[in-house]
């Protein structure tokens, strides 16, 4: 499993957006680089990541080679109740991640 760091705010204000912010620790590949033999290196990117509310899909972002590695996804998110946020990347070779956080909103 790659290592994660998620930060949500503690109590975030109901209707209120807030900022969301995952990582995630991969190498991000991108299949153009040779090693020191001179031999290609395989491609190893995520591809789709997603952030889901107790099942309904909140944000979604479809990643390229381009994107650095280990990638920082950032976006707002205006939650009415709370629930259980979850985080899915998905990449080459099967790779699949989900985490999930409590989401707790103060009134």
């Amino acid at each position: 499993m790659a290592r994660t760091l998620i930060h949500v705010p503690a109590a975030p204000r109901r209707g209120v957006p807030f900022e969301v912010r995952a990582t995630i620790a991969h190498p991000m590949e991108t299949g153009y680089r040779t090693d020191d033999s001179g031999r290609a290196v395989p491609r190893d990117i995520l591809t789709h990541f997603e952030c889901r509310l107790d099942g309904r899909r909140v944000f979604a972002a479809e990643l390229h080679p381009a994107v650095a590695a280990h990638p920082m996804v950032a976006f707002f998110l205006r939650a009415e109740v709370g629930g259980t946020l979850s985080f899915t990347w998905e990449g080459d070779h099967g790779f699949r991640q989900t985490e999930t956080v409590p989401l707790t909103l103060s009134p």
